[in-house]
């Protein structure tokens, strides 16, 4: 009786011990998935929407030449807005359209996004977004990325900010060209552009602004980020 006792004994001891040695093993061969960071250079097209607010961004990211550059049109609107944006803090808002060519020049205290901008953010899991299996992650309560499982590539992002109401941006990704640059001639601001007085402004003036369009969620995107890297 004893002896069948202990035998029992040892094969729930076993049998337990099986089991601890299993998790531990599944526990160190998943490592939790970090996101990719950003190629050095690539264009990508991306649809925009905020509450309803629908506009595209033709996105171009040279972090080797200390350069970013959003080219925005919005929703049947037939003035294109451009957003250039330098390493130095200086970004070129302006739109070249006979019946409506201005700019603004401001600055930040904060250079572009970085290529490891995501350094840090918080792993959520996986969900189905867009058709595409993703990785999520949260970054410091502000936005939350997509990427492809597959390609590691971005899908989705979500900007939230208490100023819009938390219903904040969300960016599609359309295309993502690795590698691919635009021609230093179309980096150049027009010359109406160097007669402003520059304007310095805060990551808190843009949020705290009663209208934030896409040019300025690229600031603030930024700022942000940056700031909590």
């Amino acid at each position: 009786m004893k002896a069948s006792m202990v035998s029992a004994m040892e094969h729930i001891s076993s049998i337990l011990l099986s089991t601890l040695l299993f998790s531990l093993s599944v526990s160190t061969s998943t490592p939790e998935p970090i996101p990719a960071v950003w190629p050095e250079q690539f264009h990508s097209l991306l649809f925009m929407n905020r509450s309803g607010t629908l506009h595209q961004i033709d996105l171009w990211y040279d972090w080797p030449n200390g350069r970013n550059f959003n080219i925005i049109q919005y929703q049947l609107n037939e003035v294109v807005s451009y957003d250039l944006e330098w390493n130095n803090g200086t970004s070129f808002i302006y739109t070249l359209h006979p019946s409506d060519s201005h700019c603004e020049v401001e600055h930040l205290d904060v250079g572009i996004l970085r290529p490891n901008w995501l350094d840090g953010a918080t792993y959520l899991g996986q969900e189905q977004v867009d058709n595409f299996v993703c990785n999520v992650w949260e970054k410091v309560d502000f936005i939350v990325y997509y990427e492809d499982v597959l390609t590691r590539r971005p899908v989705k992002w979500v900007f939230y900010t208490v100023y819009t109401g938390n219903a904040g941006y969300t960016a599609h990704v359309m295309t993502f060209e690795v590698g691919a640059v635009l021609e230093d001639p179309k980096w150049q601001a027009p010359v109406y552009c160097f007669n402003q007085t520059e304007k310095e402004k805060s990551v808190s003036s843009l949020l705290e602004s009663t209208t934030v369009r896409g040019d300025s969620f690229w600031s603030l995107m930024r700022g942000k980020a940056n700031a909590a890297a």
